[in-house]
């Protein structure tokens, strides 16, 4: 196992080129991605951004909790986990009586960082920004050592987005948190022929990645302590854009 960029690295562009699979067909011509591979940038989005962030997801996910498991925030459809299943954050806020439970500000800063993610990609991978989509599903996830309940808590099996979730195309993480400080276990891994690459997070990092069969991948499981970060996927299909929160419905 190689490590691609360990948590005491500091990288403005590390890339590795990887062959493109056929995963992406020919339709959306402006956005298909011309070169395969993925990147690690830690100047994308600033330390205080990814801060905030976090406890942005901290004050929404104290409302649930998984009971085995990642813990996911979905600001855009209110999905937050409880227990074993899950629920509308603002709904429940609601419920609860809570008051505003997140503000224009954290909107706010939450498109702003999501936008450098997209410019970054767009850059990196020669595409016009305005043929690439937020797509769903669009997350924040907090990871423990609790035991898996249920299948879907397996986040550790290998996967391929493309196949996963079909909308995506390109793939991006934020982390929010540091391996080997704040957690141990979890660090994400490309499974490759020969050998496996591997990107240790730390806060403000942002990792991307074309989404096919080129990069498989999974994390590891975490050992102890929690680990947050945040998934922010594009689509170059339209018709699985969706748009910014702004307000809570």
């Amino acid at each position: 196992m190689i490590t691609f960029v360990s948590v005491d690295d500091s990288v403005s562009r590390k890339f590795l080129n990887v062959k493109c699979s056929n995963d992406y067909g020919t339709k959306f011509k402006s956005c298909v991605p011309k070169k395969c591979g993925r990147a690690v940038m830690d100047d994308v989005v600033s330390f205080e951004e990814a801060v905030y962030l976090a406890d942005l997801a901290k004050r929404g996910m104290k409302h649930g909790g998984s009971s085995g498991g990642p813990t996911i925030l979905d600001l855009h459809s209110g999905a937050l986990t409880y227990g074993e299943k899950f629920v509308n954050i603002y709904t429940l806020a609601k419920k609860l009586k809570t008051g505003e439970l997140f503000t224009k500000k954290d909107f706010e800063v939450y498109k702003q960082v999501k936008n450098k993610i997209k410019n970054a990609i767009a850059t990196e991978f020669n595409i016009d920004q305005n043929s690439l989509y937020l797509t769903k599903p669009t997350f924040f996830s907090r990871m423990t050592a609790k035991p898996a309940k249920t299948i879907h808590d397996e986040y550790w099996h290998p996967h391929i987005d493309k196949t996963t979730y079909g909308s995506f195309y390109y793939t991006s993480l934020l982390y929010l948190s540091d391996y080997g400080r704040n957690f141990t276990g979890g660090r994400f891994v490309f499974v490759d022929k020969n050998t496996n690459h591997t990107v240790e997070p730390k806060t403000a990092r942002v990792s991307f990645f074309t989404s096919g069969s080129e990069n498989l991948h999974h994390v590891e499981k975490v050992k102890n302590g929690t680990r947050f970060a945040i998934t922010v996927s594009f689509t170059c299909d339209p018709k699985f854009a969706i748009t910014d929160p702004s307000a809570e419905p």
